[in-house]
């Protein structure tokens, strides 16, 4: 069993960063792809970017909505994944899962919310 467990959110103006943090209770980024999703009151969880394991090159992918704000990245050392966000949105307002995935096997955070407001 896989235990994830996020951190970094809170509460920011329009425009501001923040840095999301999951710490990962294994050594799982040489195998798993590790993502992040949202979902917003009233919404469905969706997708937010992905990086794929060491293994399989690394390689990241985003959402549209996100490309060019956010920043998936890793730290094979601490078994962590980052979620660097800049010029946040109020419509980025929503509750952050970190997500660890390799073959059936699919875990998830608990979440941390992120309230963009002036």
């Amino acid at each position: 069993q896989v235990q994830l467990v996020e951190s970094g959110g809170g509460l920011v103006q329009p425009g501001g960063s923040l840095r999301l943090s999951c710490a990962a209770s294994a050594t799982i980024l040489d195998l798993y792809t590790m993502g992040w999703y949202r979902q917003a009151p009233g919404k469905q969880r969706e997708l937010v970017a992905t990086i794929r394991s060491i293994l399989s090159g690394g390689s990241t992918n985003y959402a549209d909505f996100v490309k060019g704000r956010f920043t998936i990245s890793r730290d094979n050392a601490k078994n962590t994944v980052y979620l660097q966000m800049n010029s946040l949105k109020p419509e980025d307002t929503a509750v952050y899962y970190c997500n660890a995935r390799y073959v059936d096997l699919n875990y998830w955070g608990q979440g941390t919310q992120v309230t963009v407001s002036s």
